[in-house]
C-alpha cells in the first residue's frame, strides 16, 4: 500500500521526482567526500545518494513518525542513509575480496 501511493505521488509530481534527484546527487556526492575511497562515479554515487536517501527516510520515520524537515533535513537525513550505504557496500566489497 505505501509503495503504490509513493509511485502514485512520484507519478504526479514531476517535481518530486526532480527534486529527488537532486538530493540524491548532492547526497552522494557529500557521501562520497565524508568516506573517501569508496566512489562509484557520478551516477554510481547520484544511486548510492538515491538509495540512501530512501534508507535514511525510512529509518527516520521509524524514529520520529510523520515528521518533515524540509530541503535541508532532507538532504542531512540523505546524506546519512548514503554514509551508511557506502559503510555497508565497503564492508561487502572487503568480505568478497577475502574469499
Amino acid at each position: 500500500m505505501l509503495s503504490s501511493t509513493l509511485v502514485l505521488a512520484a507519478a504526479l509530481n514531476p517535481g518530486g521526482i526532480i527534486a529527488w534527484l537532486i538530493i540524491g546527487l548532492v547526497a552522494g556526492a557529500i557521501a562520497d567526500w565524508i568516506i573517501p575511497g569508496r566512489g562509484f562515479g557520478l551516477l554510481g554515487n547520484m544511486v548510492i545518494g538515491l538509495i540512501g536517501a530512501v534508507l535514511g527516510g525510512l529509518l527516520v520515520n521509524l524514529l520520529v513518525p510523520d515528521a518533515t524537515y524540509g530541503f535541508w533535513g532532507s538532504i542531512l537525513v540523505a546524506v546519512l542513509g548514503a554514509c551508511v550505504l557506502f559503510i555497508i557496500i565497503g564492508a561487502v566489497r572487503k568480505r568478497s575480496q577475502v574469499l
